[in-house]
């Protein structure tokens, strides 16, 4: 299989690379396309980097004639969509950067996708597209509306309908996943658990939101990664997959466990004002994925977080790069900055 990652320098599609490259031999050439803007840090891909079938190509997918000549000369067999702006905060700042990349690029993926005829077509979505949960409301399924809070979620769930439509319109063959939050490995720092973990070892402040009371159900980013590929590879065309592990955990008892293992007060926890229209509680019923995929979450999460506290404490220096800028600076010398 010739694949196509969108976002591949990020967070989850650096993950997804180097698990399909580990795991996923029927995979003979894989393209990773990635604007290389903030988020994106091709150091989270050094260990792939001389990887006879993996290429490395920086375009923006909202650029149609780069994307539509990438498509023309590979041939793909499968494309696979990480590439979004995916911070709430970020979006509520800018909501047009999130337009553009996660509904207008997405747009150009899927015409891409359709004038090459490539066969399978995944984009990796988000449970904050359903909106929020009630603490006694059962989770999400992949029936429930879409009530999208946030800027950033809106642009994603623009995204997803996008895709609904070009497989009604077109036949094109797209499949569309929704993941509940991911922590593990090579996660910016700026997202909640590697932010708690890094102020920690530096002995700064955790911030949470509100009463930090907002629940999540949290998934390794590796488990996730398995599920895109099995929807991407076996999912039916037109259909949505959710993936969640059912580990539900208030924001304040996970921040509490990572200074415990790292031997650190609890006087280091921050409340500060909550932001806008933040979402209560998000679950995941993950059982259509189970039935029909053969998926199922590997991780239980104290075992996920205990290996996730442990790699960022054995990589400070990539983290410490993140948030001082340094690698920024590195792909100004290398790509021109953008």
């Amino acid at each position: 299989m010739r694949v196509l990652v969108t976002g591949g320098a990020g967070f989850v599609g650096a993950n997804l690379i180097r698990y399909l490259l580990a795991s996923a031999p029927e995979v003979e050439a894989l393209v990773n396309l990635d604007a290389l803007t903030y988020a994106g840090n091709l150091h989270s891909l050094d260990e792939v980097e001389a990887d006879p079938r993996y290429a490395f190509v920086r375009a923006d997918i909202a650029d149609r004639a780069a994307v539509d000549a990438l498509c023309r000369e590979h041939k793909f067999d499968v494309l696979i969509n990480c590439a979004a702006e995916s911070h709430v905060d970020r979006s509520i700042l800018d909501p047009g950067v999130f337009v553009r990349t996660n509904v207008l690029g997405t747009q150009v993926l899927l015409e891409a996708a359709r004038s090459h005829e490539v066969p399978r077509y995944c984009q990796v979505s988000t449970d904050e597209v359903y909106g929020t949960l009630g603490p006694a409301d059962p989770p999400f399924t992949e029936r429930t509306p879409l009530a999208p809070n946030s800027p950033y979620s809106a642009s994603k769930a623009g995204a997803d309908l996008l895709c609904r439509s070009y497989h009604r319109t077109f036949g094109l063959p797209v499949i569309v996943t929704r993941c509940s939050n991911n922590y593990g490995p090579y996660q910016f720092p700026e997202k909640f658990i590697p932010l708690c973990i890094t102020n920690a070892l530096e002995d700064r402040e955790l911030p949470l939101y509100g009463d930090g009371m907002q629940v999540r159900d949290w998934i390794h980013v590796r488990d996730h990664c398995a599920g895109v590929w099995a929807a991407a590879t076996r999912g039916r065309p037109g259909e949505v997959y959710n993936f969640g592990a059912g580990e539900e955990r208030p924001n304040l008892e996970i921040a509490r466990r990572i200074l415990s293992a790292l031997g650190k007060p609890e006087a280091l926890v921050r409340f500060v004002k909550d932001r806008p229209a933040h979402d209560r509680r998000y679950a995941m019923d993950a059982a259509m994925a189970r039935d029909e995929l053969g998926w199922r979450a590997a991780y239980a999460f104290d075992q996920g977080l205990e290996e996730t506290v442990a790699w960022y404490r054995a990589h400070r220096p990539w983290w410490e790069a993140v948030k001082s800028g340094a690698y920024r600076a590195y792909y100004a010398r290398q790509y021109g900055d953008r």
